[in-house]
């Protein structure tokens, strides 16, 4: 499973504080996805990032 954060965000940094081994904020501010597959071990928190985000900007590709 990856992970892919869109142009929705708006860097709120949820994702990064659920799932900092799959999510990292930017220098311009914004999320981003590790580009690569996710751990097993790291799934559970990757999605509960993805349901959390207050825009929807995390899709799973």
């Amino acid at each position: 499973m990856k992970f892919f954060v869109n142009d929705a965000c708006i860097g709120c940094g949820l994702c990064a504080s659920t799932c900092p081994e799959v999510f990292e904020m930017t220098d311009a501010g914004l999320a981003k996805a590790v580009d690569a597959e996710v751990a097993p071990d790291a799934e559970v928190s990757a999605l509960e990032a993805q349901s959390g985000c207050p825009v929807a900007a995390i899709e799973t590709v």
